[in-house]
């Protein structure tokens, strides 16, 4: 008879599955492993979702864990289901398919579903999100009908969607609600800089912009956007990248604590110190967390706790900020709107070059660059750091000393 724990992952994504592999390396024969995963294939990266819709990248080009990944391993993938129900007394997971999975320990890997505005008409079915591979593949099936193409949100999204739709031959208008594009990650400047480079690749932008409805004629066919000042964008498909929404029906189901999302204590274990959280769907001290770096650092702490290791604890850090366009160079990181700290900046308008750096008490706190990003990953250390500048502040603009 096996020794051998069932560990249940539920949720195929970058967090789950980075949690899984973290996992192996450390005790590959401590569990025997099932992943349910609601999408139909592996485990892909969504980050490069936008390449693959703009044509530069091919699905297997994304794919990080193939089907036979999981097999050579002795992992158990049950695709293309959702759970339904997680009892936590006796101690098991069902399926939609009524698949009923015993667990030892049990992982939340649910991620989180984009924010659709509630607005007039977006019920239509040219109306997308843009999250994964389906909405992908809907985006691209429509394209030969819908030429005209109305992304609303300018955040890092929304660009790569348009940046993608543009490349597959759609006239794309951008409507934002902030006065620059990028405007939690850029400041004004460089948001210009951005703008203005897309605009010549084609890309058009409505700013300071709020989506009344989205309107259909009598037919039901979609004409496009009226903004709250009246004004028509006409389109003939609306793709939604505005935000997203931890997914944590399942959890609150299950009688976890949540708040806006799943809350995790430092080992990324919820209230039932069975159960661990880790991704999308995570709330740790009051933080939710969208980008890569910290959901890998989440999947690290918790494989450690699962696999007895359990000195590990994860915090939170700065964070950085790429776009992936090809062509542009961008890279933001920690603080760069506020008061009480100063910014020392270097602008080559003929190279489109810019540079902010954002010092408070002697020390590097934020960094936006444009134009040219080598220097970003070792500014971010002295930001994450935060070692005193010194004599080095002087020169800091011009690059880092080594």
């Amino acid at each position: 008879m096996s020794s051998k724990e069932n560990l249940v992952v539920i949720g195929n994504g970058m967090a789950g599955m980075r949690t899984v592999e973290e996992l192996l390396a450390l005790a590959p024969e401590r569990y025997h492993i099932t992943v349910v995963g609601a999408e139909p294939y592996g485990n892909y990266n969504r980050v490069m979702l936008s390449p693959v819709l703009a044509g530069e990248k091919t699905i297997t080009d994304i794919m990080l864990h193939p089907l036979d990944w999981y097999m050579t391993r002795g992992i158990t993938l049950i695709a293309g289901q959702t759970v339904t129900q997680v009892q936590r007394r006796q101690r098991y997971v069902r399926t939609e398919y009524g698949l009923q999975l015993p667990y030892d320990r049990l992982v939340l890997a649910t991620g989180s579903s984009p924010f659709m505005p509630p607005l007039p008409g977006r019920d239509h079915p040219d109306v997308i999100s843009f999250r994964g591979l389906r909405d992908v593949g809907q985006m691209v099936e429509r394209i030969a009908r819908c030429r005209r193409v109305a992304v609303i949100g300018g955040g890092l999204l929304g660009l790569e969607a348009a940046h993608g739709l543009q490349r597959q031959g759609a006239e794309v208008t951008v409507v934002h609600n902030a006065p620059w594009l990028l405007n939690r990650q850029l400041d004004p400047c460089a948001a210009r800089l951005l703008q203005e480079e897309l605009e010549r690749r084609g890309l058009r932008f409505a700013l300071a912009a709020s989506t009344r409805q989205i309107e259909s004629d009598e037919r039901g066919t979609l004409r496009g956007l009226r903004l709250a000042d009246g004004s028509l964008i006409e389109c003939d498909m609306v793709v939604m990248a505005v935000g997203i929404v931890p997914n944590i029906e399942l959890a609150r189901q299950m009688g976890l604590q949540c708040d806006r999302a799943i809350l995790v204590n430092d080992t990324l274990q919820t209230y039932d110190p069975r159960i661990y959280a880790v991704g999308e769907c995570v709330q740790h001290r009051g933080t939710l967390f969208g980008l890569v770096a910290p959901l890998y650092e989440q999947a690290r702490v918790c494989a450690n706790h699962l696999a007895g290791m359990g000195y590990s604890r994860f915090l939170s850090h700065a964070t950085a900020t790429t776009i992936k366009i090809q062509g542009i160079d961008l890279y933001s990181a920690g603080e760069f709107l506020g008061e009480d700290r100063e910014s020392l900046i270097f602008h080559d308008h003929a190279a489109q070059i810019y540079r902010r750096l954002v010092v408070k008490n002697d020390k590097l706190v934020g960094a936006v660059l444009y134009g040219d990003t080598e220097d970003g990953p070792r500014y971010f250390d002295w930001i994450r750091e935060q070692r005193p500048l010194g004599a080095t502040r002087s020169q800091l603009l011009f690059g880092v000393p080594a």
